[in-house]
């Protein structure tokens, strides 16, 4: 498994090669790329610890929608706008997301503060176990340089499912 440290150099190195695959395979939608991805998800969460790295938390931020604010809300004792105010900004598109990051939630030993109620966004991250897998490559290219579990099973996608 790659090292967190070496992630963001190794990721630049095969990043046009990544998204040319990745743009091929939302083309092509392999009829077994699901099944695939599915025992790559599966094997590589075998071997990594997410609590040994937390990055994901540490420099990128979830999306938030209704239920999620309204849930958080209610763990915190505070009120949906109160907690919007308090944590959250609009971005670009429209979407609400974390004001700053390193996620306010993360604490020292990259356990989530509000685990039981976390954003949908982080429940399903990193997205590989997903059906539909080919609607989602884009987001995946981005997580290769956040996640090396994702950066993993891109590697290895691309040894299985030569395109």
């Amino acid at each position: 498994m790659i090292s967190l440290d070496n992630l963001p150099h190794e990721a630049a190195k095969v990043k046009q090669e990544n998204a040319k695959y990745l743009k091929k395979l939302k083309v092509r939608k392999p009829k077994q790329l699901d099944a695939v991805m599915g025992e790559l998800h599966v094997e590589t969460f075998q071997k990594i610890d997410c609590l040994s790295c937390g990055n994901c938390c540490k420099t990128t931020g979830p999306m938030f929608i209704s239920s999620d604010i309204k849930q958080i809300s209610k763990r915190l004792k505070m009120r949906p706008l109160d907690f919007e105010t308090t944590y959250l900004r609009t971005d670009e598109d429209g979407d609400k997301v974390l004001q700053e990051v390193p996620c306010p939630f993360l604490d020292v030993d990259n356990y989530c503060s509000i685990y039981e109620d976390r954003p949908k966004a982080c429940r399903e991250f990193p997205h590989t176990d997903r059906p539909k897998f080919h609607q989602i490559t884009q987001i995946t290219a981005k997580n290769v340089a956040v996640c090396p579990a994702v950066f993993s099973m891109v590697e290895r996608l691309k040894a299985t499912l030569p395109l």
